[in-house]
């Protein structure tokens, strides 16, 4: 990042500096108020119906500890059935106890295929003794909305109970079928209770669409202001790997040169300085490209490099510095848990280690095998796949829908790209997209970098962000679905 100096000017006590600072301050003050006003503004009738669902949803404990997504779905349910819509239209499944989820159908008149929307209700775990606030209770302090599932993605799911009960109060008749899903367990991975995952599964014939629209994308900001628009095409494969170094053990006094943790230990080193193959592909490619225009000095031009598919050495170098960049540009293998050791008095008999991979999705989970127990160096460490990964192929880039969110976001954020983006983590868009579903993820709710907060400590979102977010898929569904 770079740093500005700030130079002393040679005519800082000139009468002319002098009205200038005092233009400056009634200017800022002026600013200042009419923030204030805005923050203070009423509220729509539709945003307080959009803040009541989303502090209902918000405040139902959706984890899977002691939470119940059964709840939840059901108070949604109600929702949209005070919005008009009939209870045949909404249907609840709960496969697992306390696993429900929610499919409604908005019956178009069929001149068109369906569109999915889809959104998770689960929320990731929260301490109360870790957060400054009651993580299952919405605050609204600071200009922010602060809760567990704020953002990810109780947002996403009470916009679209909002949404699809504004649209059926207004009268709104589509011509494609709009099918809702409000889904269990998207935090728990390839869980078999993952709603998204059971539906698609058991009830393939609810959730078939021309496209559907999910979580995985959002806005970006910079200083405050909205820099760029993902829009999520494409994901990484999630998989994870037990890596185990065993040997007979014995007394802690009688030290061996076969001790597993240390073998073990010398395995992960290997594997943390070892870096996977580059590999570019389209949505790679267009990513940088369409966001080099809003970097400056050597980023915008390294951008620039990997847009046309051909960076140099020190390009790459300067890039994979980065980790954001770097888990764009190559598969990553990380460890996340050691477990070693039974006794304090007593050689290790056992070194187990938990490693997690993302991988591309032009790239071969065989060949990453492969590369990763090659990475390890010692043939002592057994390296053993706790469940393949789901391969997640790249949604075409959808032309009408690609235009549509263009013009939408130009006309709420004048000047901002929509940049075609794939996600680092994983998002239940991949079980649909093997379905043969085109899965987008769009939200129109921008974030600053930095504040990102999702499944951490004090997880938050800007107040207006929310509700430009929510008028952004208002406007969105009301346009695709017309």
């Amino acid at each position: 990042m770079r740093m500005q100096t700030r130079r002393r000017s040679s005519f800082s006590s000139s009468p002319l500096r002098t009205a200038r600072r005092g233009v400056l301050a009634l200017s800022l003050a002026l600013a200042g108020m009419a923030g204030a006003q805005a923050q203070t503004a009423p509220l729509t009738a539709q945003q307080q119906r959009f803040r009541e669902i989303y502090k209902e949803l918000i405040e139902i404990n959706t984890t899977h500890s002691v939470g119940d997504n059964t709840v939840a779905a059901k108070a949604m349910e109600k929702r949209l059935v005070d919005a008009g819509f009939a209870p045949g239209d909404i249907q609840i499944f709960e496969p697992f106890p306390k696993k429900g989820n929610l499919v409604l159908r908005f019956k178009g008149d069929g001149s068109k295929k369906p569109l999915l929307l889809l959104a998770h209700i689960d929320v990731v775990e929260a301490r109360r003794e870790d957060w400054k606030t009651d993580p299952f209770k919405l605050q609204e302090t600071g200009g922010y909305f602060t809760a567990r599932g704020a953002i990810d993605d109780k947002a996403m799911a009470a916009a679209l109970v909002s949404v699809l009960g504004q649209l059926k109060q207004e009268g709104f008749k589509p011509k494609r079928d709009i099918i809702l899903a409000l889904t269990a367990d998207e935090e728990r991975g390839d869980a078999l209770s993952n709603g998204a995952f059971w539906l698609i599964n058991n009830k393939p014939e609810l959730l078939q669409a021309e496209f559907g629209i999910n979580e995985g994308g959002g806005g970006e900001l910079r200083g405050g202001k909205p820099n760029l628009h993902r829009m999520q095409v494409a994901e990484k494969m999630y998989t994870t790997y037990m890596l185990e170094a065993r040997d007979v053990g014995g007394h802690s006094s009688v030290p061996t040169k076969t001790n597993p943790i240390y073998a073990l230990s010398a395995g992960l080193e290997r594997l943390g300085n070892y870096a996977f193959p580059i590999k570019l592909a389209d949505v790679t490619k267009t990513y940088f490209a369409r966001s080099a225009p809003f970097a400056t000095g050597q980023l915008a031009d390294d951008m620039r490099a990997i847009g046309t598919g051909n960076p140099d050495a020190g390009v790459l170098e300067r890039m994979t510095a980065n980790p954001a960049y770097n888990a764009q540009l190559r598969t990553t293998c990380v460890a996340t848990m050691v477990q070693a050791g039974h006794a304090e008095n007593a050689l290790p008999q056992s070194a187990k280690a938990t490693v997690n991979c993302r991988i591309l999705p032009h790239d071969d989970p065989e060949e990453v095998e492969r590369l990763l127990t090659q990475a390890v160096g010692n043939d002592k460490i057994v390296v053993r796949n706790m469940g393949k990964p789901l391969r997640s192929p790249a949604s075409p880039l959808n032309g009408d829908l690609v235009k549509t969110v263009e013009t939408l976001t130009q006309q709420m954020w004048p000047g901002v790209p929509v940049v075609p983006a794939m996600s680092t983590g994983a998002t239940d868009s991949r079980f649909l997209r093997n379905a043969g579903i085109p899965m987008y993820g769009v939200t129109g709710m921008f974030l600053e970098p930095s504040d990102a907060r999702a499944h951490g400590l004090d997880e938050r979102i800007e107040i207006q962000r929310l509700y430009d977010g929510r008028e952004f898929l208002y406007r969105l569904v009301s346009e695709v679905a017309k």
